[in-house]
């Protein structure tokens, strides 16, 4: 993990200082490759909000482009994929019918990206914009976070050890809990009569409840434990604060939302989308640029449009049979969609997490605004944007398989 622009005062005994040592020897790939995999961010900033820790611009700039720029790229295929193909097999069927979806059909191409990905996130995180934040000093600059980590005296004591201890046992507790509901008399959150895919979407649909459950009982266990939370009128307290930090996100969703609202009910979206498609149709370009223009086109539409289903139920009853005409498979056009979707993910505010990451970030520097936090993600969007170009020329001029007996190439029966 990148330690240059923060003090490493912050050392701990027992098992939670070797993991802080162990955690800081890590270089960033490490980081950026569990962040792509396991979404390690929300994590962290729950224990940001309990004081263990906080993270800095760097890292914050670091986990967003490894969760949202590299949002497709994944070591095994996902929710995702059975989303997409599932569009891309209604749009196959319109000129062949028994064309059948294979959520695996990107599996190669989605690992590939994962190890393409990690290195550019690496040097870009390294050399382009660490370089430029500035190193965290004394002033008003300085949020209260900042002043946790750097604090030469911060040191973890009797009662916050009691309180991590009634904390993770609270945790347990709770997961515990939810485990029963999925096994216990009734099974609350199986649906045992649905079929098999949907049998766990009562679960799914409680995992927010559950997280809330989670973080307010470990706590207020901790709090309780530790002397920090001494009754209810503490905990609402503090819940106030932690609102007051929402402030700005709240605003901007706000007004963000509304421009949505707006944008979606002129239907520009939809005849931009439309009219790209026909462009590319009349282009009579070779693949490899035509697949190209088809990545580029989807991360110029994905600043106005920020759901993938959405963009690609617009896009692909256009491109995939069209593309399928020219010998191009349902499984190349939808990975290269996935390219350009992810790559603009970063720098558009109507992304749901942007505003979210810009509150994160203001925890260490208060006056890191819109402007700082695109200016920040932008050269992740252009490198993953030519990573992603050149991998996918690649792979089309090579002919590789996109996944289990998914050919770049198409023929028609």
């Amino acid at each position: 993990m990148t330690t240059d622009s923060i003090t490493d005062n912050n050392r701990t005994g027992g098992i939670l200082g070797r993991i802080e040592r162990a955690g800081n020897r890590l270089p960033d790939p490490v980081v950026i490759f569990l962040y792509c995999i396991l979404a390690v961010i929300a994590i962290s900033v729950v224990a940001a909000a309990m004081g263990t820790f906080a993270l800095h611009p760097t890292q914050v700039a670091a986990a967003f482009a490894g969760v949202s720029g590299g949002f497709s790229a994944n070591l095994l295929p996902g929710q995702l994929d059975a989303l997409l193909f599932g569009i891309t097999e209604a749009a196959a069927e319109t000129i062949l019918p028994t064309w059948d979806a294979n959520i695996a059909g990107n599996a190669y191409f989605i690992i590939a990206m994962t190890f393409v990905f990690l290195p550019v996130i690496w040097y870009i995180t390294d050399r382009v914009i660490e370089p430029r934040l500035a190193p965290l000093g004394d002033g008003p600059m300085e949020s209260s976070s900042a002043g946790i980590i750097r604090d030469p005296d911060t040191s973890i004591g009797d009662t916050e050890r009691a309180g991590l201890k009634r904390a993770g046992w609270a945790i347990l507790a709770v997961i515990a809990l939810w485990v029963f509901l999925c096994i216990g008399p009734g099974t609350p959150l199986i649906d045992e009569s649905a079929p098999p895919e949907g049998r766990l979407n009562p679960l799914f649909q409680s995992l927010v409840a559950g997280f809330f459950v989670i973080f307010l009982a470990a706590g207020w266990a901790y709090g309780a434990a530790a002397g920090t939370v001494k009754n209810h009128r503490d905990l609402i307290a503090m819940m106030q604060g932690a609102m007051s930090d929402m402030a700005y996100y709240l605003v901007l969703s706000f007004a963000a939302a509304h421009f949505v609202a707006m944008f979606n009910w002129s239907n520009l979206g939809l005849i931009f989308a439309i009219q790209g498609a026909a462009a590319l149709e009349s282009a009579n370009m070779p693949d490899t640029l035509l697949m190209a223009s088809v990545i580029i086109f989807g991360a110029i539409l994905n600043l106005f449009i920020g759901s993938a289903s959405a963009k690609w139920a617009l896009l692909a009853p256009v491109l995939v049979p069209m593309l399928m005409l020219v010998g191009i498979s349902p499984e190349m056009s939808t990975a290269a969609y996935r390219v350009g979707d992810s790559a603009t993910n970063i720098i558009t505010p109507l992304m749901p997490y942007f505003p979210l990451v810009l509150v994160f970030a203001q925890r260490w520097q208060k006056d890191f605004g819109l402007g700082s936090l695109v200016a920040t993600m932008l050269p992740y969007s252009v490198f993953l944007l030519l990573a992603g170009l050149a991998l996918t020329i690649f792979w089309v001029f090579a002919g590789l398989p996109l996944g289990p007996a998914a050919p770049v190439t198409f023929t028609m029966p």
